[in-house]
């Protein structure tokens, strides 16, 4: 519950950055140290500027906010909530894969010093003041030690797939927001279709502004779609590789530890 309050807070955070972000943009530029010439002289400047170099002038954020007017806010904004619900999910998983991301060898010699010099509690202080999921395999496998290798085994195996469910967390949801972004463009584009074909029906003649018009509407909504899907399959496909990393570092580590309690005779075979 904890972490979806904090990928909700973490979107709404987005959101209110970016509408900021477009009113400064948006803001005319004011410097108290112009003077009255040279405002004149701006204002002689900008009656003499074409539409096409305003155009050019449009900043990033503007063109993506023209666009989005122009695709109708009502089939955009799916897409856009899609997208910033999608990335706050993305960032709390990349947040929790590092910081669940230790120095595994560090760590091991750390065990296996403590095991040796101070015994099985010694080892299981190690692992309290570590944090990560490998930690928390070795605690319960040391704990479980004074019940045979065996029974060990099985603990270290069992909470390592819990771990590894916890670092999966998620990831079906960010997974559905990258398919359900470009069916939400799509959805929009064909209904956009339609009103394009009704008002053609409604004129009784086709019109080459009317359908280019519609067209143009309507296929903005599956470019935002498309956009969308594509940035968050790259965040997706980097907390993959992410977790993959990590469940290899929990099974290299789980086989360590097995071999230092029966080296160092912590548990019974």
């Amino acid at each position: 519950m904890k972490k979806t309050i904090s990928s909700l807070v973490i979107a709404a955070i987005m959101m209110l950055g970016f509408v900021n972000f477009s009113v400064a943009q948006d803001a005319p530029e004011s410097s108290p140290t112009k003077t009255v010439a040279q405002q004149a002289k701006n204002k002689d400047k900008d009656k003499t500027a074409s539409s096409a170099e305003e155009l050019d002038e449009l900043t990033f954020v503007q063109t993506l906010k023209q666009k989005y007017i122009e695709g109708a806010p009502l089939w955009m904004t799916p897409v856009l909530i899609c997208l910033i619900i999608g990335l706050a999910l993305s960032i709390e998983r990349i947040v929790y894969l590092n910081l669940s991301t230790i120095n595994t060898k560090k760590f091991v010699d750390e065990v296996e010093t403590a095991l040796k010099n101070g015994g099985v509690e010694a080892a299981k202080d190690v692992c309290r003041n570590t944090r990560g999921p490998i930690a928390s395999i070795f605690y319960q496998g040391l704990d479980r030690a004074d019940e045979g290798i065996e029974m060990a085994e099985k603990s270290v195996v069992s909470y390592g797939g819990v771990q590894m469910g916890l670092l999966e967390k998620g990831l079906t949801w960010i997974s559905l927001f990258i398919a359900l972004a470009p069916m939400l463009g799509f959805l929009g584009t064909v209904i956009g279709m339609i009103f394009a074909f009704d008002k053609i029906i409604a004129d009784g003649q086709v019109s080459p502004i009317t359908v280019a018009g519609g067209i143009k509407v309507s296929l903005l909504t599956t470019v935002f779609g498309l956009i969308a899907a594509i940035i968050l399959q790259v965040f997706y496909n980097y907390i993959v590789s992410k977790i993959d990393g990590i469940v290899n570092e929990m099974e290299d580590a789980s086989i360590s530890l097995i071999d230092m309690m029966l080296k160092h005779k912590v548990a019974k075979v």
